[in-house]
C-alpha cells in the first residue's frame, strides 16, 4: 500500500498517525483484515516539498493539482513492485 499525504500547509503531526487510520478504514472494504497488508509506503508532501513524479497516474496528478488536503492511496497485490 502506498499513502501520500498532501496537506494544505505545513503540519506538526507525525506521518505515522495517518497509517493506522487508513488501514482501519479500508478493512472489510478492500481486504478482510489489515494483517493482510505486508508493506506500507507513506510520505508527507508539504507545500514546497513535492518533487516531479515519473509517469504519475491520473489519480496522482489529481491529488497533486487538486484541492488540499489530499490523500493518495494505492493498493497493490505485489508488495515488491517498487523494489525491483
Amino acid at each position: 500500500m502506498t499513502l501520500y499525504y498532501l496537506p494544505e500547509e505545513r503540519v506538526e503531526g507525525d506521518v505515522d498517525n495517518i497509517v493506522k487510520l487508513v488501514l482501519d478504514a479500508l478493512c472489510k472494504h478492500i481486504y478482510l483484515d489489515d494483517a493482510q497488508v505486508e508493506r506500507v509506503v507513506v510520505q508527507k508532501f508539504e507545500p514546497g516539498n513535492v518533487f516531479d513524479f515519473r509517469g504519475p497516474s491520473a489519480a496522482m496528478v489529481d491529488a497533486l493539482n487538486g484541492a488540499k488536503p489530499a490523500l493518495y492511496v494505492r493498493v497493490s497485490n505485489d508488495p515488491f513492485e517498487d523494489l525491483r
